[in-house]
């Protein structure tokens, strides 16, 4: 079973960049699809962005198109979230997610098998 950690967040201003990681062990993720989702208080948990487990196909929300970069390290066993031109409304709890398995339109937090526990990320404007 694969387990995830996140790394990266932080307070940081509007316009600001940001690279979350999300670092596997147990297992190899190269097997795993794998997203980034993010809940802000009050809101449900939403889909930031996924990546199949070659990292040839991705995936973004409209809100973060353009503006955030999904990759992955294989050899690292980590993938990553590259976040520029931050705004307030990006302000919540980014989480990773893997699944077991090939493609990428995996849009739901019940598609996904593990999770990691979060990284804070703050924007001010």
């Amino acid at each position: 079973q694969v387990r995830l950690v996140e790394s990266g967040g932080g307070l940081v201003q509007a316009g600001d960049s940001l690279r979350l990681s999300c670092a596997a062990s147990g297992s190899t993720l190269s097997n795993y699809a794998v997203g980034w989702f993010r809940q802000a208080p009050g809101k449900e948990r939403e889909l930031v962005a996924t990546i199949s487990w070659g990292g040839f196909n991705t995936y973004y929300t409209d809100s973060v198109r353009g503006r955030f970069t999904i990759s992955r390290d294989n050899a690292r066993n980590t993938v990553y979230l590259q976040m520029n031109a931050l705004k307030p409304e990006d302000t919540a709890v980014f989480s990773c997610a893997a699944r077991l398995g090939t493609g990428w339109r995996w849009y739901k937090p019940e598609d996904y098998d593990t999770w990691g526990q979060g990284t804070q990320v703050t924007v001010s404007s």
